[in-house]
C-alpha cells in the first residue's frame, strides 16, 4: 500500500524499485528497505549527495554515511528518521534503509511537528 506514496513523490518509474515494510517482534519501530537502480548515479557519493541535498533542512532526519545502514535502536523513543544506504557502483543498484519510531515519528510526534509548524513555533519544539 505505500508503492503509490513512493510512485507519487519519488518520479520512478512503476517497475524501478522494491519496497520491503519489515514487520518484526518489536513494540515499536519501523524498518524500511527500498531496492532501486539508477542510470542517473555512478557512485556512492552521488546517492548521498541527492539525499543531503533533499533533507538539507529536515531537522529530524539523520544521514548515514554510504555503506553504513541504521539501527531501530538508534530511532526508539525519538521523532529521528535514519536513513542510510549501499550503492553498487558496477550494478547502479542502490539498497536504501531507513529506521523510524513508527509510534513517535510515525505518528505522535509527527503530529506535533506539523502542529508546531502551523502555529509557528519552532518545527523541533517539544520533540528534541
Amino acid at each position: 500500500r505505500h508503492v503509490p506514496e513512493v510512485l507519487q513523490n519519488s518520479g520512478l518509474g512503476e517497475r524501478e524499485f522494491t519496497f520491503t515494510a519489515h514487520l518484526l517482534p518489536l513494540a515499536r519501530g519501523i524498518l524500511e528497505t527500498i531496492y532501486l537502480r539508477t542510470q542517473r548515479v555512478e557512485k556512492a557519493v552521488d546517492l548521498l549527495s541527492i539525499y543531503e541535498e533533499a533533507y538539507a533542512e529536515e531537522p529530524f532526519v539523520r544521514l548515514y554515511a554510504p555503506s553504513k545502514v541504521p539501527d531501530l535502536r538508534a530511532v526508539v523513543h525519538t521523532n529521528f528518521c535514519d536513513i542510510g544506504f549501499i550503492f553498487d557502483s558496477s550494478t547502479q543498484r542502490a539498497t536504501i534503509v531507513v529506521a523510524e519510531d513508527n509510534l513517535l515519528k510515525g505518528a505522535a510526534g509527527q503530529a506535533v511537528q506539523n502542529m508546531n509548524l502551523m502555529l509557528g513555533f519552532p518545527e523541533t519544539q517539544g520533540l528534541l
